[in-house]
């Protein structure tokens, strides 16, 4: 029978065929990326175990053997991409009892991570160090992402027609595929096509320095090389040494961003939508440190407001 020989079928020839179905050309390229490494820990892990071997057990030491080399957050990131395919496994028959069931979550301590972001002083120091030059180099593009909070797949797509120098906006509408071969790519998700409102001393900066570049090229694209996420890293590294604050990643200045609008007594929601996060639950979840701080602080207030009244 065909269920038979599906359940004697190698698991991760199973979850390669799985994925084929189910995901291919249903999420984006980057996300397939993850499942298809989680099928190559698969082949090293669990070489020869069959669909109809999956059980409890051998699920957890599955997870365990994954989690002696990768933090906690990545181990949950693996079990989450292998439950879908054991579930439906189940489903069909082809395995007997839920092996993801109470299923623990290990993973190696923590590395010691860069600072997030950035406070205000020291921002505001990194910035002066900028060397904005008469022509587009990576000190503009940090200086966007800092001013914005945009991806870092968002920023490599901007093009000058994307800014709107007489209602001081940058629309934010695409990516660009520096994971592969270059070229647009669709946003995150529907939430991140936005307009994000830009001070106006960037708007004079960028009006300045765009003048007679092609209106739909990608200003910080100028080259046909690949571009690696570690260069502008390394620049942006330089220049925290070089002023004296705390080495952030590029990435680091999203969260920065988004700090100082939280700390500035912006909304939550506002800062969702500037962001392009799909939901304020994720702003929430991604910032709840400060959200926590801010909170202290309204208590703080509340209760110098309620002394004053007696």
């Amino acid at each position: 029978m065909l269920e038979d020989k599906i359940k004697n079928e190698l698991f991760h020839a199973y979850y390669k065929r799985w994925i084929t179905v189910y995901k291919e050309g249903a999420i984006r390229s980057v996300t397939m990326a993850k499942y298809l490494m989680t099928h190559q820990w698969l082949v090293k892990l669990v070489p020869n175990l069959k669909v109809c071997e999956m059980t409890r057990i051998s699920y957890q030491q599955l997870l365990n053997e994954y989690a002696a080399e990768h933090e906690r957050q990545t181990t949950m990131d693996f079990h989450h991409q292998l439950k879908g395919a054991v579930l439906d496994a189940v489903d069909e028959g082809l395995i007997e009892r839920d092996p993801t069931r109470k299923a623990i979550i290990k993973g190696k301590t923590p590395r010691d991570k860069k600072p997030q972001y950035l406070n205000q002083f020291e921002l505001h120091t990194m910035l002066a160090n900028l060397d904005l030059k008469q022509e587009i180099n990576w000190d503009w593009f940090i200086l966007l992402l800092a001013k914005t909070g945009i991806r870092f797949s968002e920023a490599l797509a901007v093009t000058p027609k994307d800014f709107d120098f007489t209602h001081q906006t940058l629309s934010i509408n695409k990516t660009w595929n520096y994971k592969g071969h270059g070229g647009f790519l669709p946003t995150k998700n529907q939430s991140s096509v936005r307009k994000i409102p830009l001070d106006w001393q960037t708007i004079i900066r960028f009006s300045q320095l765009l003048k007679g570049l092609p209106e739909d090229k990608p200003i910080f694209v100028r080259t046909k090389g690949k571009i690696y996420n570690s260069t502008v890293n390394s620049v942006l590294t330089r220049l925290c040494k070089k002023a004296n604050v705390p080495n952030i990643s590029i990435h680091g200045l999203r969260h920065t961003h988004a700090s100082l609008l939280l700390f500035a007594g912006v909304s939550i929601a506002s800062v969702a939508r500037r962001l392009g996060h799909a939901s304020m639950t994720t702003t929430q979840k991604t910032y709840l440190h400060i959200i926590q701080e801010l909170e202290n602080k309204d208590i703080d207030l509340v209760m110098r407001s309620l002394s004053s009244l007696s």
